[in-house]
């Protein structure tokens, strides 16, 4: 199980089409849900928001931007 935090940069793992969504979309988490779920926000390279949904877990990936510090 996939554990999420505020701001935490995602990538989308389906396609949503109902949301004009696309596998590999990235996004950023502004608000999580005790039910394993997680608003996502995606926006364009502008900063336009584009799409908002809903969306569980284990339908993301997040991404890191640094390595891994050891």
């Amino acid at each position: 199980m996939n554990e999420f935090n505020l701001l935490d940069v995602v990538v989308l793992l389906i396609d949503i089409p109902e949301a004009k969504l696309r596998k590999g979309n990235l996004g950023t988490i502004v608000d999580v849900f005790e039910n394993n779920e997680y608003l996502v926000e995606f926006a364009d390279l502008n900063g336009i928001m584009y799409a908002l949904p809903v969306i569980s877990a284990d339908r993301l990936l997040k991404v890191y931007q640094e390595p891994v510090t050891i």
